[in-house]
């Protein structure tokens, strides 16, 4: 499985990137309105971080719009996705944008008919929000292990991201459910490589070393 970073922050970005780990990042209207930039700007600068699928969302919802809008947000770089609702004039741009060779993430997915349709229209990724589903009291995972089955049962390409990644917890069920992509926020990915028996072990090993060469220079001394 591998990693992306849902988030439109810079140094969020630069940071999460310096560890080696990335390999897209997730946008969305509300990340970029956040951050209060040029939408265009962020884009660049991501995409000059991450050499990866940069996911940017339109922001019209009927069909000629948004294959409009995607086809120019498509030309700010060659690894921009463009990201679409999971709606009906969603599903006429993903075809027609799919067609055009212009990568694209259907988003607010939250059922399995949904990212059967989605495929369908050529989408390169379909995004179950597992967290979003977890609050209504249905079990996001779940639609990942549905989708994982029903996709590998029918062949079908197109790649499963698993969004709306509120905890280490749903990164772990994630990656076990068979999403391809798991797109997680900041702060996640710091809680995920923290451990407390990580940081106890260093610190003893560091105080072992100062101290045997401590020894060491009392003796030659």
């Amino acid at each position: 499985m591998r990693f992306f970073i849902d988030t439109a922050n810079i140094e969020e970005i630069k940071e999460i990137a310096k560890w080696g780990v990335l390999s897209g990042v997730t946008t969305n209207p509300s990340l970029i309105a956040k951050e209060g930039k040029d939408f265009k700007k962020v884009v660049g600068e991501i995409c000059e971080i991450v050499d990866g699928d940069i996911s940017a969302e339109v922001i019209c919802t009927d069909p000629e719009g948004m294959i409009k809008e995607g086809k120019e947000i498509a030309k700010w770089h060659k690894n921009v996705v463009i990201k679409l609702p999971t709606i009906p004039s969603g599903l006429e741009a993903c075809k027609a944008l799919s067609k055009e060779n212009i990568k694209v993430n259907m988003t607010l997915c939250f059922s399995v008919n949904q990212a059967l349709l989605c495929a369908s229209a050529g989408a390169k990724y379909v995004s179950p929000f597992v967290g979003r589903l977890d609050d209504i009291n249905q079990d996001g995972i779940m639609l990942i292990k549905d989708l994982a089955t029903v996709f590998k049962v029918q062949n079908i390409k197109t790649e499963i991201l698993s969004a709306s990644i509120r905890n280490p917890l749903h990164v772990i069920e994630s990656a076990r459910a068979g999403a391809d992509v798991a797109t997680i926020p900041y702060k996640v990915f710091k809680q995920m490589i923290q451990h407390p028996l990580t940081d106890k072990g260093l610190e003893k090993f560091l105080n072992d070393w100062n101290e045997a060469m401590l020894k060491k220079t009392a003796v030659t001394a």
